[in-house]
């Protein structure tokens, strides 16, 4: 068979895979089907728009997506290996990245090769394997830096204020309150469909909310949202100014994403479970949840009340262990009453008369 008879398509009993210089060819089903070499930004540039929303987090993989490009010197490869990937891990880790930057980075990577390796752009893929975490600490805002911040948020921007009150008492996402339009609230509750996660939910609203999401009366056109007008760079950029002004401009970790970690904190430093709170958040897992569960503090305060209890009858006696207290009768209720002891059966003895069986007895008797 020619090679253009095998490029065409033509079924083979003869060739199974059939390579040359330039290309490499595989077949299933009988039909034969090159497989093109790619640099990682030439499928990302493929791809973009159909595995991201447009926006922050789509911006932010544009920049993973060629920094390993970067680091691969624009190899262009229609097989990705495991080898090629940790190096990649490797170089990523001698840079100064964290391996939960290094998860994200290998996420973003893992998406795009996997919608490559099913369109048949590679056909290889490697395992990829998640990097340990560390629990790191997590911000929140105290009543009185949130105080101090809203207020210099409000002398800048009414609407800017409004959102970060509807934030923190919601405990969502910019993003999320951002993309909410009138439709989605509805008498007592907001629902939010366009989420990280995927999974829309639904939460009650504070009265602190209900005030906030009253727009006030303006002429025009009435906007699609509560909080259409803003854009997130636009919100960023007033929320830096005012922590600035309230002396928090040095503290990375005080970013709008801090009145989503606060909302939790509150909810399970109130005793909310944790079940609740992750159906509140929206975490897709538990385990994202449970990064709050050590702030439930209350579960554990009868630990102390056991450790502070005195264990000894007498000031010099510090080896015996007070009695256990007698329990409790409520009024009205019955006191328990005590089981008899069982009386123990006495052993008749060889010589005894009840030993004897009862026809000896009797004609005893009758002598």
């Amino acid at each position: 068979m020619t090679n253009e008879a095998i490029q065409e398509g033509y079924p083979s009993d003869h060739f199974a895979v059939f390579s040359s210089q330039n290309s490499k060819f595989n077949y299933t089903y009988n039909k034969i089907r090159e497989v093109k070499s790619h640099r990682v930004g030439e499928l990302f540039s493929a791809y973009r728009d159909i595995l991201w929303d447009d926006g922050r987090h789509k911006y932010n993989v544009s920049s993973f997506i060629g920094e390993i490009d970067e680091i691969l010197l624009g190899e262009r490869f229609s097989a990705f290996d495991q080898s090629t990937l940790d190096n990649l891990v490797g170089t990523l880790r001698q840079r100064g990245n964290s391996n939960a930057t290094i998860n994200r980075k290998m996420a973003a990577l893992s998406k795009l090769l996997r919608k490559a390796y099913k369109m048949g752009d590679i056909h290889s893929l490697p395992e990829f394997r998640r990097q340990k975490e560390r629990a790191g600490r997590i911000r929140f805002l105290e009543r009185d830096e949130e105080a101090r911040l809203f207020a210099a948020i409000k002398s800048r921007s009414e609407d800017a204020y409004r959102l970060s009150v509807f934030l923190v008492d919601s405990g969502c996402r910019l993003g999320e309150a951002l993309g909410l339009i009138w439709n989605d609230i509805q008498e007592h509750r907001v629902s939010f469909w366009i989420t990280k996660s995927g999974r829309s939910r639904t939460i009650p609203m504070t009265e602190r909310v209900k005030e906030v999401i009253k727009l006030p009366p303006a002429e025009g056109r009435r906007p699609k949202g509560p909080f259409t007008k803003f854009s997130q760079a636009q919100f960023r950029a007033i929320w830096n100014e005012a922590k600035a002004e309230v002396g928090l401009g040095a503290d990375d970790q005080v970013v709008p994403h801090i009145l989503r970690h606060t909302c939790a904190s509150r909810l399970v430093q109130g005793g909310i479970d944790i079940r609740r709170v992750q159906m509140w958040l929206g975490h897709q897992t538990l385990s994202m949840t449970m990064r709050y569960a050590h702030l439930a503090t209350n579960d554990l305060d009868g630990c102390v009340t056991v450790l502070e209890t005195p264990r000894c009858n007498g000031a010099g006696d510090r080896n015996s262990v007070s009695a256990p207290p007698a329990p409790q009768i409520l009024k009205g209720e019955k006191p328990l009453k005590r089981e008899k002891p069982l009386k123990r059966e006495k052993k008749n003895e060889p010589g005894d008369e009840k030993s004897q069986p009862n026809a000896a007895r009797r004609n005893t008797k009758s002598r």
